[in-house]
């Protein structure tokens, strides 16, 4: 692999020129480029839920398939699970929807919000990194202890008392209230959802892609965000970023947020 200069969007040459892409919930693109060719893919990445385009749901049927092509290919399926792991379930994404992937990447959940990353996957891929194997590997924050400490206890904090019927109940309350506000003013809104995680999109069709995600009417999301913002309630600052509830929300918390809702849908 060489790399070069980095794009408009800064990644090298190198690297672009060994990656295709499919749309995201396409699963005939991702057959269609496996036919093409399939021998030559090392691997498949994605989220197994959409977050960096704001909350898009895999359609039924979409991770299975993507499981047969790759194991088809001899290809490894990697599922990022940054935003969803621990998120939508003890095993995350891939209990939730029963999908095992060959490897899977986490972030700074896995240390209890400290500054870490982890990658784990099947023992004869895991037998390969150093010093069991020949593939090296390390970085300033492997194994840092007081990231794994913190992670090792929000873990156990995890398992002692499991928070994902409550972050279900708190998702869906979000989600119906938004959606409520919205339809008693006349806004077009769609809610994306899965457990604690949602995206509210200014958008009267559905969104399963980056494509329709773009539909959305980003300028009345802004006066959304700032009127809310003018409320007290912080939401993030783009239209494509994905909202999420925790255990430190309550119940009045939700009435205080979905309030602040209907007066900003008002608004627009």
């Amino acid at each position: 692999m060489t790399f070069g200069v980095p794009d408009s969007a800064g990644v090298p040459a190198g690297i672009a020129s060994d990656t295709l892409t499919v749309p995201y919930n396409d699963l005939e693109a991702a057959r269609a480029l496996f036919a093409e060719v399939g021998s030559e893919i090392a691997a498949f990445i994605i989220e197994p839920v959409a977050g960096n385009m704001g909350v898009v749901l895999p359609r039924p049927g979409y991770l299975e398939g993507l499981r047969t092509l790759t194991r088809e290919a001899g290809a490894l399926l990697i599922f990022d699970e940054v935003i969803t792991g621990f998120r939508l379930a003890l095993g995350g994404a891939q209990e939730r929807y029963g999908i095992q992937p060959d490897l899977t990447t986490l972030g700074k959940i896995i240390g209890g919000g400290l500054p870490v990353g982890a990658y784990g996957g099947r023992a004869e891929i895991m037998d390969r990194i150093a010093p069991e194997g020949p593939v090296y590997q390390a970085g300033t924050l492997s194994g840092t202890p007081l990231a794994v400490t913190a992670g090792q206890a929000a873990l156990d904090a995890l398992v002692r008392e499991p928070p994902y019927a409550a972050l279900e109940r708190l998702g869906a309350t979000l989600a119906e209230g938004l959606l409520a506000g919205a339809r008693e003013r006349g806004v077009p809104l769609v809610v994306n959802r899965v457990g604690s995680m949602l995206t509210g999109f200014f958008t009267a069709a559905p969104v399963s892609d980056y494509s329709s995600a773009k539909l959305s009417d980003t300028a009345r999301y802004a006066r959304f965000h700032l009127a809310m913002l003018e409320r007290g309630i912080y939401l993030a600052p783009s239209q494509f970023e994905a909202a999420f509830v925790s255990t430190a929300h309550s119940g009045s918390d939700l009435d205080r947020t979905l309030s602040a809702a209907r007066e900003a849908l008002r608004d627009l």
